[in-house]
């Protein structure tokens, strides 16, 4: 960073460089080197939009059960996830104990009231409309705007946690019977998503240039050098198996060739080819290795492409390192995860032997992962030991990038999210990537739904729902015992000590002020009113434009107009009897 100026916390012994890049969100600026940072946020007593709220999910696997919570942010863990003993009082996460703060121009994720999580931007003060700006807020919050509707909240990092690549489909953020303006808002999130992406990381690339910035240091070895007890095996001349290629051949031994040597993965050896000098089958020992070249990319870092074309088959490069054993793997492991070095170049060679790139290696070690790569690692004997090559899946034109498929066993306490951005990519590294369904797949599929279409018109309604219509969540759940009624809920959002036993009522179906039977519902939580006392208490959500409960307006309430409840009498017989009405602005 070039910008060495730093604005301090008058608080706390904290400081950052004064861009918008560093300053986290929920700062408040008071010159132009200081600040009061988020870190001295004081909840306020009676705010919903306040209290700390987790997720249901592990962050590590995406599976429910029991959570270890973070008591700073909504991250939540199995405690089997991230390999540790049950902790002792309170437990903060790893980026809460690092200090990892939200910053603007990031996308996330949003708790509000009983609403799903929802997707948003943090947006500076600077940016927000001066309405925005008066409403009351706090040391520590920060202005969200809500994909899909477009409207403004003032929340904090309790209730707040990043989006990550591929979250738009994933089944924690979905749920079930996602409506219209869910699905907008998924889709306004991913695509601003990979936008901010792109300009953090033309930025970083800038930066890199204008510094000047060189790959990461490292010795340069041309063959792999064993690293204590461990041995490379050397075979016998008369232990190495001899081909049926003869000089005379038009290409002996090469990849058109009926080489049994090549056919077995097994190098010839210059000595026993029957084939002599004119032997195609010797790249690993002559490092025959196409010409390739170490180049900045603009998401994953540095990365290999080829400087000339390359043919299916091809041998393109051998991995060589440090050959390693199981203990001194797992020590070198331990000591990167204490450091905080991410970058890991370590591959299986076989059950005993691992080859680690990382302090020696060649220019293979900077080919980065794929989904969808144009190369693949096959071991090879050579000369007695096994050797790992990088060879060409297709024809690959000259200015390539070359990858790999990692196959990486994820370590740690989150998952390595991965950016090839191929068309299946999975994700994350380590998840299988998605299969390209074939046409005749397409076709099954197709047929199939057809078959079905008239069947499901016919299922008006779901016979119960999936998550607990107080939080939200899913887990174990009661369920309503009112014909036609799908609401499920957690006993605990009940605050019931046992699951009720006989034909019970959820709370739906009774006024909240006086028992009586509803005629007016929420249709975002169990909220219901009774035509006594339903006058002010329902509102239209500026978020989605269904009727609410003041709970679910963070925007502003907008009250009903009174000579509206006369429809709601007539839609309120339909709601109790399971079905879901919602009322738009007209």
């Amino acid at each position: 960073i070039l910008n060495l100026h730093l604005t301090r916390c008058i608080r706390c012994p904290v400081a950052y460089h004064a861009n918008d890049n560093c300053i986290p969100a929920g700062s408040v600026t008071l010159t132009d080197s200081n600040i009061v940072c988020p870190n001295h946020f004081t909840p306020r007593k009676g705010c919903r939009n306040h209290e700390h709220v987790n997720v249901s999910w592990c962050f590590v696997c995406s599976e429910g059960g029991s959570l270890l919570c973070c008591e700073s942010c909504p991250a939540a863990f199995h405690r089997e996830c991230l390999n540790i003993d049950m902790p002792e009082g309170s437990w903060y996460c790893n980026d809460c104990r690092a200090g990892k703060k939200l910053h603007y121009k990031e996308v996330v994720w949003v708790k509000v009231g009983r609403y799903r999580w929802w997707p948003a931007e943090v947006s500076n003060p600077n940016d927000i409309p001066e309405n925005i700006l008066r409403m009351r807020h706090d040391v520590g919050e920060f202005p969200v705007l809500f994909f899909g509707s477009n409207d403004y909240l003032w929340t904090y990092q309790a209730r707040v946690f990043p989006y990550m690549e591929g979250d738009a489909n994933s089944k924690e953020k979905m749920g079930k019977g996602v409506d219209s303006t869910y699905k907008k808002a998924l889709e306004e999130a991913a695509v601003r998503f990979k936008e901010l992406q792109a300009e953090k990381e033309l930025r970083q690339l800038q930066e890199d240039r204008l510094n000047d910035k060189k790959p990461p240091p490292y010795k340069h070895i041309k063959v792999n050098k064993p690293i204590g007890k461990v041995l490379i095996i050397s075979a016998d001349h008369s232990e190495i198996p001899r081909c049926n290629c003869k000089a005379a051949d038009e290409n002996p031994c090469g990849m058109d060739s009926e080489c049994i040597n090549r056919m077995l993965l097994y190098e010839c050896h210059p000595q026993v080819c029957p084939a002599g000098e004119r032997c195609q089958n010797q790249c690993f020992t002559k490092r025959q290795y196409c010409q390739v070249e170490i180049f900045r990319t603009l998401s994953r870092g540095w990365g290999l492409r080829c400087v000339h074309d390359i043919k299916k088959g091809g041998f393109v490069n051998e991995y060589v390192g440090e050959v390693i054993d199981e203990e001194e793997c797992r020590t070198r492991i331990k000591h990167a995860q204490e450091n905080n070095i991410g970058n890991f170049y370590m591959l299986t060679l076989d059950k005993d032997r691992i080859i680690d790139a990382g302090p020696k290696g060649n220019e293979a070690r900077f080919m980065n992962h794929s989904c969808q790569p144009n190369c693949e690692t096959q071991k090879w004997t050579v000369n007695g030991d096994t050797r790992v090559g990088l060879f060409a899946l297709t024809d690959i034109p000259a200015g390539t990038e070359l990858t790999f498929n990692y196959n990486l066993e994820c370590l740690g306490n989150g998952k390595t999210v991965c950016k090839c951005g191929a068309s299946n990519c999975s994700g994350f590294l380590g998840v299988r990537p998605k299969n390209n369904p074939s046409s005749d797949d397409k076709g099954r599929k197709l047929k199939k739904k057809s078959q079905m279409k008239r069947k499901s018109q016919q299922e008006v309604i779901k016979e119960r729902e999936d998550e607990c219509f107080s939080c939200g969540d899913g887990g174990q759940v009661v369920s309503c015992k009112r014909p036609g009624c799908p609401k499920v809920y957690h006993a605990d959002c009940l605050n019931l000590t046992k699951r009720p036993a006989g034909r019970w009522e959820c709370p739906w179906h009774q006024c909240d002020l006086c028992g009586q039977e509803a005629a007016s519902f929420c249709e975002m939580c169990p909220s219901s009113y009774c035509v006594e006392h339903r006058d002010g208490m329902l509102f239209i959500s500026k978020l989605d434009g269904r009727l609410s409960c003041s709970e679910h307006d963070p925007c502003g309430p907008e009250p009903l107009e009174p000579d509206i409840y006369s429809f709601l009498t007539i839609l309120s017989l339909r709601v109790s009897g399971g079905f879901s009405c919602s009322l738009q602005h007209t």
